[in-house]
């Protein structure tokens, strides 16, 4: 097995989530689910923000991406109104598969915490293929 580049933990991409009704449960705490969300939106924006977006990539290379694996750790609750901070650094890069620190942060209080591997596989086949070298060379970091 090929050995995994392991990420700069200062590369690290921010993007802001407000809780809203549709997010919470009956007493205004986020529903645990929603994180996944969350951490979503975080995901294709830092993409974007790399210039990476997931369509293009797709009519470009056929590749998508695809969540195998998700491991949270729940801190303290978030509520409604609050204004979420959803962090994501990349910490393994593989041929076909990464691995992403992601946290939910309400100020400097750390309220959620995950490692989600993302794999990469071709839109037709649904079989794994190798990350598309574009993204292979804006992920890798310099040696």
């Amino acid at each position: 097995m090929a050995e995994a580049a392991v990420a700069s933990p200062a590369v690290v991409h921010r993007h802001a989530v407000r809780v809203y009704w549709e997010d919470t449960d009956a007493g205004g705490v986020v529903f645990y689910a929603n994180y996944l969300k969350f951490f979503e939106r975080a995901r294709t924006e830092w993409l974007r923000a790399l210039g990476l977006g997931q369509q293009a990539l797709r009519e470009a290379t056929g590749a998508i991406f695809i969540v195998s694996d998700t491991a949270l750790r729940y801190r303290a609750p978030a509520r409604l109104d609050d204004l979420l901070e959803i962090t994501v650094a990349p910490t393994e890069i593989g041929r076909a598969s990464m691995v992403l620190a992601q946290q939910a942060w309400r100020g400097s209080e750390l309220l959620c915490e995950g490692s989600i591997r993302i794999g990469c596989i071709d839109a037709g086949s649904f079989r794994p293929r190798r990350f598309p070298t574009e993204i292979t060379r804006l992920l890798t970091p310099a040696p």
